[in-house]
């Protein structure tokens, strides 16, 4: 199990080079923007324009702050996000376009290689407490405002906004989350 701080992210510009996206984890480590197997980024959408085009991957987004924006997608009726929206699933490696409700918008951004991995992403509404199991090869917990504290086995601490816990496979003990935040769940599972 790590945390992963947000003062640690990594910054980087968009594969397009519309924007800049943060980095929260990726795997391998060190991965470039062509041969990540997984990556989890976060990223300011402050124009209306296309998507990055990624070959082979999958991609979940969910709208983290803004009014939100509508996807037009290569062969498919337009599709509104916003915060409330679930997080959305489709393929990367299509045509889209992204027009903004009402200014910018920070986004969520979960993308698996199709041939090898495969992805879920839930929102997670913390009033007090949240329990459940982590079945999945690798799980990460990314708080997106305020601040949990977590019980895993042996081990317990605390996330902030912007931070993210992330458990490896040989942890399949049940994780408890206390406190008042708004987290996401993600679930990676190789093929």
């Amino acid at each position: 199990m790590q945390i992963l701080r947000a003062a640690n992210h990594r910054r980087m510009p968009w594969k397009n080079g519309g924007g800049e996206t943060v980095e929260v984890a990726a795997s391998p480590q060190g991965a470039t923007l062509g041969d990540f197997d997984w990556r989890v980024s976060m990223a300011t959408v402050a124009f209306d324009g296309p998507f990055s085009i990624f070959p082979g991957i999958d991609r979940t987004l969910s709208i983290l702050s803004g009014s939100g924006m509508t996807l037009e997608i290569d062969g498919h009726e337009p599709v509104l996000l916003a915060q409330q929206s679930p997080p959305f699933a489709f393929a990367a490696d299509i045509a889209v376009t992204a027009q903004l409700i009402a200014g910018p918008i920070t986004d969520l951004n979960v993308m698996t290689r199709r041939d090898a991995f495969m992805h879920k992403v839930e929102r997670l509404h913390i009033e007090r407490s949240w329990s459940g199991s982590l079945p999945a090869a690798i799980s990460l917990v990314l708080c997106h405002e305020g601040e949990a504290a977590f019980e895993l086995a042996e081990e317990s601490g605390m996330i902030y906004a912007g931070d993210v816990l992330m458990i490896e496979a040989h942890c399949r003990a049940a994780l408890t989350l206390a406190g008042a935040a708004t987290c996401y769940l993600i679930s990676i599972t190789a093929i």
